[in-house]
């Protein structure tokens, strides 16, 4: 069996700056774009046979071109997203083969560096027999729970809390459920959150810092350094 990634990179990244979209700006002389699907391919026993990305409407020629090179030969479908990150996904969805696939990965683009481990890692989980699976660190900082007014409410226990990232793993047809039933209601941040409104239970693996997202300018700095780092050894 093989997979599928799903790369919803619709976003602006108005936090980022810059005139491009967030996916299109450049480290390394390479968009993240390019890094982040470059990264899933080097995941050789994730089997990835099949690519789908959600970007910018009027900008699908662009990125197909842009993309092209580094797909290989796997399938490279590119498609217009959406308002909100589900409805990017949800869009994406409707290309992935409905035959053949057994684990849907959806990662963003702006996590370009994550390790190859840890994307092997989730796809093993889902073809182990977990339906919904995330990549999670701990979190180190002490997290406190807020009211509308700014008042402290209560400080959960960290050792109970983990920040996590992408790709996230699925099982195919859990995925479809999940938008199918959840999709359009608001609020949810991740895929694994519309798993969790079904019920489903949702399983960690271990993550990596190199998988952090680039949101504001610092972060570019941190991908140059990740970047210089690798192409030095």
């Amino acid at each position: 069996m093989s997979t599928a990634a799903i790369i919803p990179a619709a976003g602006l990244g108005l936090r980022l700056g810059g005139e491009a979209p967030k996916a299109l700006r450049e480290v390394g002389g390479e968009s993240l774009l390019v890094h982040a699907l470059r990264g899933l391919r080097a995941a050789t026993a994730a089997d990835l046979v099949c690519f789908v990305v959600a970007v910018p409407p009027g900008s699908e020629h662009v990125v197909r071109t842009l993309l092209d090179p580094y797909a290989g030969d796997s399938a490279l479908h590119i498609v217009a997203g959406g308002a909100e990150r589900t409805d990017s996904v949800r869009h994406a969805l409707e290309l992935v083969p409905a035959e053949g696939i057994d684990c849907v990965l959806v990662h963003d683009a702006a996590r370009s560096f994550v390790p190859v481990a840890v994307i092997e890692r989730v796809v093993d989980a889902v073809r182990a027999g977990a339906p919904a699976v995330v990549p999670a660190i701990p979190v180190t900082d002490t997290v406190k729970r807020v009211d509308a007014r700014g008042q402290v409410v209560d400080t959960p226990d960290r050792s109970t809390l983990v920040a996590v990232q992408t790709p996230q793993g699925f099982e195919p047809g859990l995925l479809r459920r999940a938008h199918a039933c959840g999709g359009a209601v608001t609020g949810a941040t991740d895929d694994a959150m519309l798993c969790e409104r079904l019920g489903v239970t949702v399983q960690t693996v271990e993550g990596s810092e190199d998988a952090f997202k680039v949101t504001r300018p610092r972060d570019l700095l941190l991908a140059e350094w990740i970047l210089a780092e690798r192409r030095s050894s």
